[in-house]
């Protein structure tokens, strides 16, 4: 890289790491900034492998502002990026759109309607961080309903009713009402009846593929005329367990020649054999399908606004014949795209997730590999950065992207501020260390001097981490305790002078004494990283979340006899 390439790759990359600083009032981060600024200058690409060791020093000078220093400096070098985010904060911040028609309703009424089929993984936190915000907005109420009908195809996992609830919490959100659809067979069944006599349904015993054909060329099932009475014996004779699974099933009648056959005479009730695992809803063998346990939960529980993917819209259309019969009124309806998420090598599925836990290719939900919310919480990211992340996509009918970096820059903005500092080498080196002070006093946290400084022992001998050695007789710098050289396989301290880092040419690099030290196995997404700590670090609880200088942040997952085990959060 000759020296006018250089000088233009550090102009952008000031540009681009003090829009990062600004915009999350925090320090920049090289990953951020390395993104846009390869993507608006494809002729640094070649370049590629050195650019980053440039846009660090970049991001290190920029970092070593405050924020009104970064402000003032952007206004200088791009006063549009500035504009730019000042205009972002005189929007409001709310990036969802109005709910339509809310007028018309005393309360907004939303649900979350998960099926309880295993934990949650990452995308089905947009439903609750969504609703719950409109909840706030408009002082209304959020009700989790769990479609738990189907106990065969997606079986309910007992254990996932109350991990969604903890999810939810996670979240930051807490329902004004929570109900089990496998509660609830005696409502349905009642609307069943009512329907049934308002000529609205039908008992079917027609096989599938007999009744696919009839269906896909507009013709009428041969029991569609039965009269109401029929149809209610027949249907009781359901209830009681008189059929067995495929035999017959209720249909709600619709308009046979709709031009949607999908819409054409569609089933409502059909019989399971496989009880359910639920010890209260155990007996029944009749279970209402989504489409007709839902519209009539929808109603009953006053649901206003509907939040559901745009590849849903025929179950609206369903809903609607059933609602037309009993005359009632059907809520408003949001439709929104999916929700794509990057990172993750594991298919964002609960079955999925769950067969490689029971593989062992996963260690279980909240292994850092599995794309879930536990996995996420046991990493230490905070619930409201997921939120702002999830509500920051809007519900536009397009499918969207969410990037983790977005998810990490929002929760950095959370903990960077009260995330204390510690040293941790990775499978370190360990050299002899003369001629210096008996510790090293970096500060507890570098933007809050009041904190304090933390003592880190140096001993006869350090650890470095392989890539930070020095070459016999150039000098690092120790960080917190000075500048040594690099003396055969050992180092010298020669002295604290700071401007030999400032004036180039030499590193900063982290840590440990050889001796005391804490053992920490840290998991992340690419596997268990091992190596040691500075000993202060033994007296982070449990559930802190740390930064280990030049590496990233940590959760403290277990402590305990010099040895200790964090989850990776992120850099």
């Amino acid at each position: 890289m000759d020296d006018d390439l250089r000088t233009r790759v550090q102009a952008e990359a000031e540009k681009h790491a003090l829009f990062n600083a600004v915009k999350y009032e925090s320090d920049a981060d090289v990953g951020a900034v390395m993104g846009p600024l390869m993507g608006e200058n494809p002729e640094f690409r070649p370049h590629g492998g050195e650019i980053p060791g440039v846009v660090g020093g970049v991001v290190a000078e920029v970092n070593g502002m405050d924020h009104a220093e970064r402000r003032e400096r952007l206004g200088e070098l791009a006063p549009d990026l500035l504009d730019e985010l000042d205009s972002e904060d005189e929007e409001d911040d709310r990036a969802l759109s109005d709910l339509p028609n809310v007028d018309a309703y005393d309360e907004v009424r939303m649900r979350a309607a998960p099926n309880p089929n295993g934990p949650w993984h990452i995308g089905h936190a947009r439903m609750p961080a969504v609703i719950g915000t409109y909840k706030e907005m408009y002082d209304g109420s959020f009700i989790v309903r769990f479609d738990d009908t189907d106990p065969e195809t997606k079986r309910p996992d007992l254990d996932a009713y109350d991990a969604i609830l903890d999810d939810i919490d996670y979240l930051g959100f807490e329902p004004d009402e929570v109900l089990r659809a496998s509660d609830r067979l005696d409502v349905y069944y009642d609307h069943a009846r009512r329907l049934i006599e308002k000529g609205g349904a039908y008992t079917c015993s027609c096989s599938g593929e007999a009744f696919s054909e009839l269906k896909n060329s507009g013709e009428a099932c041969p029991h569609r005329d039965k009269d109401p009475e029929t149809t209610l014996r027949e249907f009781e004779a359901l209830v009681d367990g008189e059929y067995n699974s495929g035999e017959m099933v209720l249909r709600v009648k619709t308009d046979i020649e709709h031009k949607n056959p999908a819409l054409r005479d569609f089933v409502a009730f059909r019989v399971i054999d496989t009880p359910h695992p639920r010890e209260e809803a155990e007996e029944y063998r009749l279970w209402p399908m989504l489409d007709f346990q839902s519209g009539i939960d929808d109603h009953l529980t006053g649901v206003t606004h509907i939040i559901r993917g745009i590849d849903l819209q025929d179950s609206a259309k369903r809903q609607r014949f059933v609602y037309d019969y009993f005359d009632w009124e059907y809520p408003e309806v949001v439709h929104w795209g999916h929700v794509q998420i990057d990172e993750y090598g594991v298919k964002m599925s609960t079955s999925t997730i769950k067969r490689l836990i029971d593989e062992g290719e996963l260690d279980g939900w909240d292994d850092p590999r599995a794309p879930t919310i536990k996995s996420l919480r046991r990493r230490g990211i905070r619930g409201e950065a997921i939120v702002e992340s999830m509500v920051g996509l809007g519900t536009s009918t397009s499918n969207v992207d969410l990037a983790m970096s977005t998810v990490y820059a929002n929760n950095r903005a959370l903990v960077d501020d009260e995330a204390p500092r510690y040293f941790f080498v990775r499978d370190g080196v360990e050299l002899p260390l003369s001629g210096g002070p008996d510790a090293g006093r970096p500060p507890i946290h570098p933007d809050h001097e009041e904190r304090g400084r933390r003592t880190v022992p140096a001993g006869d001998a350090v650890l470095v981490e392989e890539g930070d050695l020095p070459n016999d007789g150039e000098r690092v710098w120790l960080k917190g305790y000075g500048c040594v050289r690099s003396e055969g396989d050992a180092l010298e301290y020669v002295g604290d002078d700071i401007d030999v880092v400032r004036d180039g040419g030499v590193d900063v690099v982290h840590w440990v004494p050889a001796d005391e030290n804490v053992s920490v196995t840290m998991r992340t997404m690419d596997g268990d990283v091992t190596g040691h700590a500075e000993p202060d670090f033994g007296d982070a609880a449990v559930d802190d979340v740390v930064q280990f200088e030049r590496v990233g942040f940590v959760r403290v997952d277990s402590q305990g006899d010099g040895e200790a085990v964090t989850y990776f959060s992120h850099d």
